[in-house]
């Protein structure tokens, strides 16, 4: 319809221009200015007016076209969800009972009595280290005690008798307990020449050989863990302080172990790191088949925020002004044929997740906003809608 207006147009200007040519011509021939000069203010007159009458015919053009070249955008419209942010962190597995044992008592290392990867118990012999005649000066002096015992039990049925003195029967008071307590400290230190399990685990690491001298506190004889208790440790940015707290739901992934479970955060610190602002959680996990191990990489989901009637549109259709203030359009006025007029929208954001982002005010409950094509708008511009989905 366009095209043939636009026709006859250039028809009445080519037939209108035809015989005024002939005009012109004869009238530059005639070399009179004047008259060439009135001829060309003829000519302006004649342009204006024909200008005039050529918007007349583009406003009709326009009103009775019905294919018109707006720009083409989709849009959705919007329904409020339930929103469940989560924050991703990542954390090491660690154990409380991860140990490495240190003799008490310097000498030969007689006897290992374990594997690597054997269960032990609590309390059971691991390996022993060279008394260096310990215990024969404990059974010597188990005789001298034995013999105090007795001295002493004779002197104190005299004096209860009241026939022995005084001080001969404290005085065997003083050798029989002093014998004692003397018997008791190599006892003790005999002890320490047996390296015995300090809780229930798996023997993961024999360190020194059998036949290796060890020094008290300085040499390393072999690392003892426990797989069953066990728990994660995640550093968390401070801003997150009120919202990370015991209880909340923890979704936990090993990326070697391809393996995911769900538990809960178990303990928040009270201490701020001082040097990168975090604090620390721990999360425990149960470990049933053993395959997860001390200082194995996690990553963590926790459910820091939930609303149950979110407005969540896509991250890359939001802008932002030279004022800092985020906006979005959307599409207004939407007529039959899908045409409407777009409306810029100042939105105030939250959290966002997966490219998606919660809008909390600025939009609300069935606004239809322009996704494809919003780059391409402004406020005000007519745009055709191919079709309208909706952000669920």
């Amino acid at each position: 319809m366009k095209n043939i207006f636009l026709l006859l147009t250039l028809a009445i200007l080519t037939i209108s221009c035809g015989g005024d040519s002939k005009s012109i011509t004869a009238t530059i021939e005639g070399k009179d200015l004047k008259k060439i000069r009135e001829k060309r203010n003829e000519l302006i007159t004649e342009q204006t007016t024909i200008s005039g009458k050529l918007k007349i015919i583009d406003a009709a053009i326009s009103n009775l076209d019905t294919i018109k070249k707006y720009p083409l955008v989709t849009a959705f419209q919007i329904n409020t969800i339930n929103f469940n942010h989560f924050l991703e962190l990542q954390g090491s597995v660690a154990t409380k009972q991860n140990l490495i044992l240190y003799p008490e008592f310097s000498g030969l290392l007689t006897k290992v009595y374990v594997k690597e990867g054997q269960k032990v118990a609590k309390g059971q012999l691991l390996a022993t280290i060279d008394d260096a005649g310990l215990s024969e000066q404990v059974a010597q002096m188990e005789v001298q005690l034995s013999l105090a015992k007795t001295t002493f039990e004779r002197q104190k049925r005299l004096w209860e008798q009241k026939i022995g003195s005084e001080i001969e029967f404290l005085q065997a008071k003083a050798t029989y307990e002093g014998q004692e307590n003397a018997v008791t400290q190599m006892k003790s230190q005999l002890e320490k020449t047996s390296v015995r399990a300090p809780f229930s685990g798996v023997i993961d690491d024999i360190i020194s050989e059998q036949g290796t001298v060890v020094g008290a506190g300085a040499s390393q004889l072999l690392r003892i863990v426990n797989l069953d208790n066990m728990y994660i440790e995640v550093e968390v940015p401070e801003v997150y302080l009120s919202s990370i707290v015991p209880g909340k739901n923890v979704e936990v992934y090993f990326p070697v172990l391809g393996e995911t479970l769900n538990t809960k955060v178990g303990q928040a610190s009270n201490f701020i790191n001082p040097s990168n602002r975090t604090f620390k959680i721990t999360i425990p996990i149960k470990n049933k088949e053993k395959l997860i191990k001390p200082n194995l990489t996690a990553k963590i989901k926790i459910n820091d925020y939930t609303s149950e009637r979110a407005i969540l549109i896509p991250q890359s259709i939001i802008s932002e002004n030279s004022l800092g203030e985020q906006y979005i359009f959307i599409a207004n006025k939407i007529s039959k044929n899908n045409e409407a007029i777009v409306k810029k929208m100042i939105v105030k954001t939250g959290k966002n997740q997966g490219g998606f982002v919660e809008i909390l005010q600025g939009l609300a409950s069935n606004d239809i906003i322009i996704n494809e094509g919003a780059r391409n708008v402004k406020d005000g511009q007519s745009v055709r809608i191919l079709n309208v989905g909706n952000n669920e």
